[in-house]
C-alpha cells in the first residue's frame, strides 16, 4: 500500500512536478501541472502535499469551494496519487494562526519541498506577494499508485 513517504520519494526525481486536479463547478475535472512537495503542516505538523498557486488561478477559484484534489507525481511510468482535502493559506484565504511573515515562511517552505532553491529571497518573496500566491496544503486520505 502507497503512502505519503513514496509520493515524498518521487518529488525528488523531477522537481516535483505534478497533475493536480480540481472539480468544476459543473462537475468535471480541472488538471494542471505544479511543483509539489512533502511537508508538515504548520497547525497540525502531519505530512502533507503542498504546493503554491497564483490568486488569480483557476484550480483555486475551484477549491474555494470545492476543496477537494487529487494530485499526482511521476517518474518514469511510476507514479503516486494523493487525494484529500485542501487547506488554503494565503493573503485572500487567511489560515488560522497565520500572520503575513508566516504566509512568507510557509510560501518558501513549500517551494522548497518541492525541490527549489533560490539566491535571492527577497526577489522570491516580492512575487509571491505581487502574484498573490496562496498556499495549498492536501492533507491525505487516500494514497495509491502503480507499484
Amino acid at each position: 500500500m502507497a503512502d505519503i513517504a513514496d509520493f515524498a520519494r518521487l518529488v525528488t526525481s523531477d522537481h516535483g512536478l505534478s497533475v493536480v486536479s480540481t472539480l468544476r463547478a459543473d462537475q468535471t475535472i480541472q488538471s494542471s501541472v505544479v511543483n509539489a512537495g512533502v511537508l508538515d503542516h504548520p497547525a497540525t505538523g502531519l505530512p502533507v502535499v503542498g504546493f503554491t498557486t497564483r490568486g488569480n488561478a483557476r484550480k483555486l477559484a475551484n477549491l474555494r469551494i470545492r476543496p477537494r484534489l487529487a494530485v499526482t507525481v511521476r517518474a518514469g511510468w511510476e507514479w503516486v496519487t494523493v487525494e484529500g482535502d485542501a487547506a488554503l493559506a494565503g493573503p485572500d484565504d487567511p489560515a488560522g494562526g497565520l500572520d503575513p511573515d508566516g504566509l512568507r515562511l510557509l510560501l518558501r517552505a513549500v517551494f522548497a519541498a518541492a525541490g527549489g532553491t533560490h539566491e535571492d529571497w527577497a526577489t522570491y518573496d516580492r512575487v509571491m506577494a505581487e502574484e498573490r500566491r496562496a498556499a495549498v496544503l492536501v492533507t491525505p486520505q487516500r494514497v495509491y499508485s502503480n507499484r
